[in-house]
Formats: structure tokens, C-alpha cells, sequence
């Protein structure tokens, strides 16, 4: 086992020389939510309930093809890999019937990244439970384990697959998240945080169903634990942490009552059933359903549908063979029948609802479950053992904790979980863009202010103009950062999730080459990484097939910083490509797409803010030949990052408008001689001879090294003691405008003036 290559110090990260180091990664990838024998994409419906019988053993990417991709994301100043792989890869075929192939391919992929010089950490991925319930995550036969028949979940809406959707190119935008909202998940989740105290009689092989699913759970992640910890030469050297369950959701524990939806649940898209008919249509009866679609300020309510299982049911048939499996469910728990129902939640011969509130409260003390109740009981319950369990293979291991999205974070701090060898591993996306596939460069909302109740009305919520925008992105994520510390300890902050959609504005980009839109929200989320202060981030997502047709090939979703269908970034050195890359006029660098309201007044206010208008008009006619290819705003990711800081790092940031780069950090003592503070300079944007450096102090050099695998551009700063800066001028190109100072103050005034008149959607 090779000595720790990174460890925690507090709130920081650092090397083996005590430098502290910024994790700059990417998510290796989002494909391998899929198997690959048979290549089976969300939109594949053949043979998709033959869930036993696939294989990951091709994810991410084959090992032949490995060091290709990695000396890609080397090149483009990646140093960290959150590592996606899923349950189901691990044991599909069955309890305990783990994949050895898909292992030994893990191992090898592994040994690549490790000589490219990557950090990895593992990420247990899941959304929405499982592939069969519309995402990933869990094998299918714990769906089955549950008690339920994914076969019928298209018919009682128990989840929205895209995999049986009739026509699986047209399935909604963004719908999958809904299914943590529908029968199947609200099930699952409840039973696997929560079975004992609210699932009593569901009992297999003789414990409750929720010991029963995270004992399956922690044997399949501890036994690739071992094989990683047996191989000798991955633990420590590029294995440096492991993530809690992803996304966690708390199914029904602490739904105040079921026959309304919660005001807490701020996701509403498609049809958008309480909880009380998601269970009468999973059990085949017939209701009307509200409606919603997803606006510039959220959802809203777009009618009223008929929902009529006709008489088909999202729960196992009394006749189902229980044994094929080899597990043994007691009799106390009816097949055929709702568990609900078994627990006296509600009366299938009358369909009256009878324990309405069922939920709302721990049975095992009375109090009122709230989110936050339930992240400091029923989570933290799961994430001890979790850790317990990476602990007992990787006892210095790093443990990136991920508690529920968006919600307070757990009470930890100064408790026996303060552990000091943890990292705050939190997810943000700009919700607006991700849900419309459009970035609005006038306006957008704080969420997170407004899930936290810092505005008296939703109105004041709205960030007027790109800088506010941008300022906004900042702060949010500075907030979520700064809660971690409040309540889990001193520790450092990795968003190990953020991202934006490539395939905005109908695919625009794909049709002309010109991805400013992407540029300018890729360039927002970064600037609010680096001015929040956080110690890293992982961005999602790298896929190896993305394309511009399926994009990542799962829910529609396109988030791939890479596109087999795009131009690599340009590097100094590339001919003449690289001359285009220096063109102004070149598509990549034009305007940002403006909004058919070119500027708020107090009179289209409402028009500005309503769902309808978040459409760009085109700074030019789209070209007639389609899917001409672009850099897919590498541009914006593509930017130089701190390494290595000999001290403690204060701020560091990149301007992408002006190409300037800054840092500031302060050192007790001078830099050793082999221990410099280290910087990426990506050569598109630095190339060599024609940057500009001024210093605080000490001395410098750029040089392009081979090394990991690849050739990096490296500034190496000797400084002095005490407080130091450096900025870094290269290549400045037009990338996009943004609003002026004064416009920016002229149409925030008229939005505050008028305030009182905000319509939100």
C-alpha cells in the first residue's frame, strides 16, 4: 500500500510537501449508469427487463482506449476523477452474485488514471433508485425485493421510464427527476431509510426489508473495497476517498399528509400526483391528476389529466415466484397486495384513506419529522454505517459526505461523527437553466436563498442582469459552503456535482457551431466555483459517446463536457486551427444570445419573467448545413487553476472576458525549492511568449513538461513568506458581453420599483 498522497487539514487539502491543493475534476461518466453488454441507453427498449443478464464490464470506456480520455482531461487541467459506477454493476445477476469482470476492468481503468496523476475517489452512483424505476443505481431485483412490478409502472405512472416511453426521443425534459414524487421510489426509499419503524411487516430472509437492502448494499460496495484494497497498488495512490450514496432522497418519511403535496416539494413537471393517488393508481384505480410545467420561476400548473391503470397494478401478483431470486419473504408480507394498505395506511375495499399523516412523525419518539429531522436521524443513521463499512477495507480513507441535496446539512460538528477525515460533498446546479435548456442572460432566481426563506416574496428573489447573475451563483454556493461548516465542522467543501446542459435552445449549437450560450453559463458556474472558496469541485459530466442527437444518452439529459460530434479546443501549435481559434468573428467567441426582450422596463416585467420567453434570439440565421461542429464551450472549462499552493490560498480566479488570471495565498515560510506553488496554464488561452505576469514577489517560470501522461502547461512560482499575488495576463479573446454597470443598476432599480406588481410563475 503506497503512502497517503492527499490528506485533510482541516478545511484544506494537502500534498505530501504540505501544499494545499485544489481538486479540479470532472465525473468519469455518465455512462456508466448503463451496461454496455447490451449497449443499453435509456432510449433502448429491447430487452430491458432482462435486467440479470447485462454486464458494465466496457464502463467507462474500454482500457485500450483509456489513457486517450484521461490525457484529454490531463490536457485540460483535470486533476480529480469522481469515479460513477453503480450497484447494479457490481451485482446485477442477483443477491451476492457479483461481477468479477466488471472488477478486474474497474482495477485496470483504475491503474490508467493512476498514471495520469489523477486523484480518484468512488462514487456509489444512483438517481431515482434504479434504471428500472428511470435512473440508475440498484439492481432490478431490488425492485422486485419490494414488492413491486416495474413492468407495470408505465401504466399506473408508479415511474416515468424512457426506456418503455412510446416514442422515447419525445420523453420531457428533466421529467425523470419526478419519480422521486411517484409510487415506486417513495416506496423504496422509505423501506431502505426507514423500513422498521414504518415497514414493519415487511420482512425478508428474516430482517426488515431496510437492514435487508443496505446489508446487500455495503456487502457489494465492501467486496469492491477489498478487490481494490488486494490489488496493492491503487489504495492511497490514486484511490484517495470514497462518496456516500448519491443524492439520497427520504421517500415518505416525514410527508406531513398524503393526499396534498408538501410545499416543500418544489419539483412539479408532467403529471405531478399526491401521494395518496400515486398510491390508488398504483393500485389500478383511475384518478385525475393535476398537471405542471416548468416556468422561469418554477413550476406552475398546466391542468388536469386522467390517469386509468385500468385495473393493472404496480405491486407483484399473488402468484409471483418469490423463490427465483432465493430469498424468503414472510408471510406476514402479501404479494398481491399494497404494502400501505398491509399497514393500514388506507382501506382498498372502500379506497378511503385512513392514516393520512402516517408518516409525519418518528414512531419511536413522537417528534414531527421535518427534512432536517430526518438528514440528523434517519440518514446519519445510514451514512455511520457507510462509513463504518469503507472504513473497515480503508481506514485513512477520505470520506466525502453527501447528505440530501439542497437541505440543511446534518448536525455533526464537535460530535462522534466529526470526523476530521471528511469533506462537505454537496451538489449545485443552476435549476433555472437545467430545467428550460436555456440560459437567460437578463435574469435568474437565488433557489437556494429562497429554499431558505431569505425573502419575504419570490420577486426579490430575481437577479437582474449577467453580473448579478453571476454574483448570485457565487454567493449561493459560498452559502451552501458556509452551511456545511456550520453544521458539520471545520472540513473542506467539494461540490462533487455541477453542470450545464449542452443541447440549449433546441440544439442551436449543433446546428451552427456557436456556443456562446454555453460559454457564457459554463463561464458563471466556474466563476462562482472560484469565488466561493470552496476546495474543489467534480463537474458533471464526461461521457466518452455523448452525441448530439442522444446526448449523454440517459433521460435526455447533455451535460458532456466532450461530444464525439465536436471540435477538440484549439491548442497554439495546431495549424490553422489554431488561427481560427484566435478569430474574433470565430462562432465559438460571439455574443451571447439575448433574450427577445432586449431590456426590462416596468411595463414587460412579467412578460421578461414568464417561462414562455426564456428564448434566445439568433445573433445570426442558423447555417444550412446542420451539426456543424464547435469547441462545445471548452473555452469556458478550460481555464488555469492553482495545483499546488505552497501556504494557505485566499482567492483565485479566472476572468475569461480579459483572459486574466489572479491568485493571492499566504505563507508562513518561503517556498522550498522542489515545492513551488503550482499553476495550470492552459496553452489555448496562455500560449507561450505572449502573456503578461506580475508578481508579489519571488521568481517564475512557464514551461509545457511531459508528465502523467501527457504534456501540461505549468506556471512554477518561488515567493516569500506572508501575503502574495500573481496575476497572469494571456491571450484575450471575444467570448461574449454582458450587461453594463449602468444598464445593469437601471433595470434593477425598475425591478425593485415595481416589485410589489412580479408575477412568478
Amino acid at each position: 500500500m503506497a503512502p497517503l498522497r492527499l490528506r485533510v487539514d482541516g478545511a484544506t487539502f494537502r500534498d505530501p510537501h504540505n501544499r494545499e491543493v485544489t481538486l479540479h475534476g470532472i465525473n468519469v461518466a455518465a455512462d456508466a449508469k448503463f451496461p454496455d453488454r447490451p449497449d443499453q441507453p435509456s432510449h433502448v427498449a429491447e430487452d430491458f427487463f432482462n435486467g440479470d443478464n447485462v454486464s458494465f464490464a466496457q464502463r467507462p470506456f474500454p482500457v485500450e482506449e483509456a489513457s486517450t480520455h484521461f490525457t484529454r482531461l490531463r490536457k485540460w487541467g483535470y486533476n480529480t476523477i469522481r469515479y460513477v459506477f453503480t450497484w447494479e454493476a457490481i451485482e446485477a445477476a442477483g443477491p451476492r452474485r457479483y461481477d468479477e469482470e466488471w472488477i478486474q476492468h474497474t482495477l485496470s481503468i483504475l491503474r490508467v488514471a493512476r498514471d495520469h496523476g489523477f486523484y480518484v475517489f468512488m462514487d456509489p452512483h444512483q438517481d431515482v433508485w434504479s434504471r428500472f424505476t428511470g435512473g440508475s443505481g440498484a439492481p432490478m431485483w431490488t425492485v422486485y425485493a419490494c414488492g413491486l412490478n416495474p413492468r407495470a409502472f408505465d401504466a399506473t405512472e408508479a415511474s416515468l421510464v424512457q426506456n418503455t416511453y412510446p416514442e422515447p426521443e419525445k420523453f420531457p425534459k428533466m421529467i425523470w427527476a419526478t419519480n422521486y414524487h411517484r409510487l415506486a421510489c417513495q416506496v423504496i426509499f422509505t423501506c431502505f431509510f426507514g423500513g422498521k419503524d414504518f415497514a414493519p411487516k415487511a420482512i425478508i430472509d428474516g430482517k426488515n426489508v431496510q437492514d435487508w437492502l443496505q446489508d446487500h448494499f455495503f456487502d457489494a460496495l465492501k467486496h469492491l473495497a477489498k478487490r481494490i484494497h488486494e490489488a496493492g497498488d491503487l489504495e492511497n495512490d490514486v484511490v484517495i476517498g470514497w462518496e456516500s450514496l448519491n443524492e439520497p432522497n427520504r421517500g415518505l418519511i416525514g410527508h406531513p399528509d398524503l393526499s396534498v403535496i408538501p410545499h416543500e416539494q418544489k419539483l412539479k413537471k408532467g403529471t405531478s400526483p399526491t401521494a395518496w393517488q400515486a398510491i390508488l393508481t398504483g393500485s389500478g384505480r383511475a384518478c385525475e391528476i393535476d398537471t405542471w410545467d416548468f416556468g422561469g420561476m418554477g413550476p406552475y400548473k398546466s391542468g388536469t389529466v386522467l390517469i386509468d391503470p385500468q385495473g393493472q397494478s404496480a405491486w407483484l401478483p399473488a402468484d409471483y415466484d418469490d423463490t427465483y431470486y432465493g430469498w424468503k419473504r414472510d408471510p406476514g408480507w402479501r404479494l398481491g397486495e399494497c404494502l400501505w394498505a398491509q399497514h393500514g395506511i388506507w382501506d382498498p375495499s372502500t379506497d378511503d384513506l385512513l392514516k393520512k399523516d402516517y408518516f409525519a412523525k418518528d414512531p419511536r419518539t413522537g417528534e414531527t419529522i421535518d427534512y432536517k429531522y430526518f438528514t440528523d436521524h434517519y440518514w446519519l443513521e445510514y451514512y455511520r454505517r457507510h462509513s463504518a463499512m469503507v472504513k473497515s477495507v480503508f481506514p485513512e480513507s477520505i470520506m466525502f459526505c453527501q447528505p440530501p441535496v439542497l437541505e440543511v446539512p446534518p448536525s455533526m460538528k464537535g460530535t462522534k461523527d466529526d470526523d476530521p477525515n471528511i469533506v462537505f460533498a454537496p451538489h449545485f446546479y443552476d435549476g433555472v437553466t437545467l430545467m428550460t435548456k436555456k440560459w437567460n442572460r437578463l435574469w435568474n432566481v437565488d433557489v437556494f436563498g429562497l429554499l431558505r426563506g431569505r425573502y419575504l416574496s419570490p420577486a426579490f428573489a430575481i437577479k437582474i442582469g449577467e453580473t448579478a447573475i453571476r454574483n448570485c451563483f457565487r454567493d449561493e454556493l459560498a452559502a451552501i459552503r458556509k452551511e456545511g461548516i456550520d453544521y458539520m465542522g471545520n472540513h473542506p467543501c467539494v461540490f462533487t456535482e455541477i453542470g450545464i446542459p449542452y443541447d440549449m435552445d433546441d440544439q442551436y449549437a449543433y446546428k451552427t457551431g456557436d456556443y456562446s450560450s454555453q460559454i457564457a453559463a459554463m463561464d458563471a458556474n466556474h466563476f462562482a466555483l472560484e469565488g466561493c472558496k470552496a476546495n474543489g469541485f467534480t463537474l458533471w459530466t464526461y461521457v466518452a459517446t455523448n452525441n448530439h442527437y442522444w446526448g449523454d444518452r440517459w433521460n435526455g439529459e447533455d451535460l458532456s463536457i466532450y461530444s464525439k460530434d465536436d471540435l477538440p479546443l484549439p491548442t497554439p501549435d495546431s495549424g490553422a486551427e489554431s488561427r481560427n481559434s484566435l478569430d474574433p468573428n470565430s462562432p465559438s467567441y460571439s455574443q451571447s444570445q439575448l433574450s427577445r426582450i432586449a431590456s426590462i422596463t416596468p411595463s414587460n416585467l412579467k412578460q421578461a419573467l414568464s417561462g414562455e420567453n426564456m428564448t434566445s434570439s439568433n445573433p445570426k440565421p442558423p447555417s444550412d448545413k446542420p451539426d456543424k461542429p464547435g469547441y462545445r464551450a471548452a473555452e469556458a472549462f478550460v481555464r488555469p487553476t492553482p495545483i499546488a499552493t505552497h501556504g494557505d490560498l485566499l482567492t483565485h480566479g479566472f476572468d475569461l472576458r480579459n483572459c486574466i488570471f489572479r491568485l493571492s495565498l499566504t505563507a508562513k515560510t518561503p517556498t522550498q525549492d522542489d515545492a513551488p506553488t503550482e499553476i495550470f496554464l492552459p496553452e489555448h488561452h496562455f500560449p507561450q511568449g505572449r502573456n503578461t505576469i506580475e508578481v508579489s514577489g519571488g521568481k517564475w517560470t512557464i514551461s509545457v513538461e511531459e508528465g502523467e501522461g501527457c504534456e501540461t502547461q505549468r506556471l512554477r512560482w518561488w515567493h516569500g513568506e506572508g501575503d502574495q499575488h500573481i496575476s497572469i495576463k494571456g491571450v484575450r479573446r471575444k467570448t461574449g458581453t454582458v450587461l453594463g454597470a449602468e444598464e445593469e443598476e437601471g433595470y434593477l432599480e425598475q425591478c425593485q420599483q415595481q416589485g410589489k406588481n412580479c408575477v412568478v410563475m
